[in-house]
């Protein structure tokens, strides 16, 4: 233990609070406390969002926020199921997300139409733009890699969040290409720049539909198998 302490200082500082060492040594409790931390980070962003939307009047800048806040609320319902134990009522949960998630697609496919078709796209004053590559790239990478770790716990609700929160990654990602193109892209780069937000917009697009699919499916394939064992029982 003398080595432990020595070698990593702060895990032995967070070992001797009841909270610290509950988040070091139970995985579900630090699932969930990442759940929250992505919920109250989203906010921020939707907050961020809106208010770029309301000084340089922009409709997609507010448009985005309203996507984001229906994540909001989608991580919110998910918080809420995390302790229920019922794999049955996790499972419906966890379909419920990816219905919400292939409607809430089709909105997102009509921005990025109306984006292509107007040649308009995100526009981050200053050295915004820079800070939003950063979080838009980190939330990707943490997105991905949480979804790897998620698996292990076998739980719809933490599934569904992280899924929810890869899409959130995905769509700062085709935020961060419109604006990218806006700010450094040319007069002359209009083909381009529709091909560009086209592509990725369409990319993003997909795999959302994929995600949500693959959600729904997996839950009803689930749901069915759980209803043919307690009828044999």
């Amino acid at each position: 233990m003398e080595r432990s302490k020595s070698k990593n200082p702060l895990r032995n500082k967070l070992l001797r609070t009841k909270a610290g060492e509950k988040y070091l040594t139970d995985p579900r409790f630090r699932a969930e406390v990442s759940l929250y931390l992505g919920l109250f980070v989203n906010l921020l962003y939707i907050a961020v969002k809106l208010a770029s939307g309301i000084v340089y009047r922009s409709v997609w800048f507010i448009a985005l926020a309203v996507y984001y806040l229906i994540l909001a609320v989608m991580r919110l319902m998910l918080a809420r199921r995390l302790n229920v134990r019922d794999e049955v009522s996790q499972l419906r949960r966890y379909r419920l997300c990816g219905i919400m998630l292939l409607f809430m697609n089709q909105a997102l496919a009509g921005i990025v139409v109306l984006m292509v078709r107007h040649d308009r796209g995100f526009e981050y004053p200053g050295y915004l733009i820079y800070a939003m590559a950063t979080y838009s790239f980190y939330a990707v990478t943490v997105a991905v890699i949480n979804i790897v770790r998620i698996r292990k716990h076998k739980s719809p609700v933490l599934s569904a969040a992280k899924a929810v929160d890869l899409v959130a990654a995905l769509v700062s990602i085709l935020s961060l290409t419109t604006a990218m193109l806006t700010r450094f892209g040319g007069e002359d780069d209009a083909g381009f720049n529709r091909t560009m937000t086209a592509s990725v917009g369409g990319g993003v697009c997909t795999a959302v539909i994929a995600m949500a699919i693959y959600m729904i499916c997996r839950a009803n394939k689930k749901l069915k198998k759980l209803e043919i064992n307690n009828s044999q029982t």
